[in-house]
């Protein structure tokens, strides 16, 4: 009987070393698999965030639509500009003082040299603007969310976009559980909010909502 006794209490002790080793491992192991994760879906978000900057510097606006995304960076060019300052007389002013010239104009003169396709700047040597919309992660199939729009600030309408994905998308393979935490995560040192993203809807504001952290090129 008393052998018995010992190996229940041997068995009860294994199964709360154990429960104790989980409960301190799979928070790490988490951890280790998340910022893998994001690292490879800000790449990706840098890369539309790009896209879109020389969308709205060449069109005027940025675009909700992926489609018109990779057809723009397929097609559209960078004007390469030569600044030149010049002056020259101002005639109205000097002819109402008399003078045959004293006033002069500065002006700016931008000449257009030559152009650049926007891919070839952007993604010089790969096509991975063809794929930025999708999820990096293995086994997961999911895009983006990608939308534009318009802010009114003091009467003038500027143009914006955001691009996030929810980060139980991300980590749908994960730990439910862990994954609800990391979603209600508010902390200096991590992505805070439901969601990666970069860009707003109700801001003019392009950045992303991720720390330097995710921003240190990776060895």
């Amino acid at each position: 009987m008393k052998l018995v006794i010992q190996l229940v209490l041997w068995v009860i002790i294994a199964a709360l070393g154990y429960m104790l080793y989980t409960s301190i491992i799979a928070p790490v192991k988490f951890n280790e698999v998340k910022i893998a994760r994001y690292k490879k879906v800000i790449k990706n978000l840098k890369d539309i965030k790009a896209a879109e900057l020389a969308h709205q510097e060449i069109t005027g606006n940025f675009t909700g639509s992926f489609d018109s995304l990779v057809k723009f960076i397929d097609t559209a060019q960078f004007a390469i500009i030569e600044r030149r300052d010049t002056s020259y007389a101002d005639v109205a002013k000097n002819k109402a003082f008399g003078l045959s010239e004293g006033y002069y104009i500065e002006d700016i003169i931008l000449d257009t040299l030559n152009y650049v396709p926007v891919r070839d700047s952007l993604f010089a040597g790969t096509d991975r603007y063809k794929t930025m919309m999708k999820i990096p992660v293995e086994g997961i199939d999911a895009v983006f969310e990608l939308k534009s729009g318009k802010v009114d600030k003091n009467g003038t309408l500027y143009s914006v976009f955001e691009a996030k994905v929810d980060k139980s998308v991300i980590l749908a393979d994960q730990d439910k559980d862990l994954v609800s935490q990391e979603k209600q995560l508010i902390s200096v040192d991590g992505v805070n909010g439901s969601s990666l993203k970069v860009g707003s809807l109700n801001d003019i504001d392009t950045s992303g909502n991720w720390p330097k952290l995710y921003d240190t090129p990776e060895q």
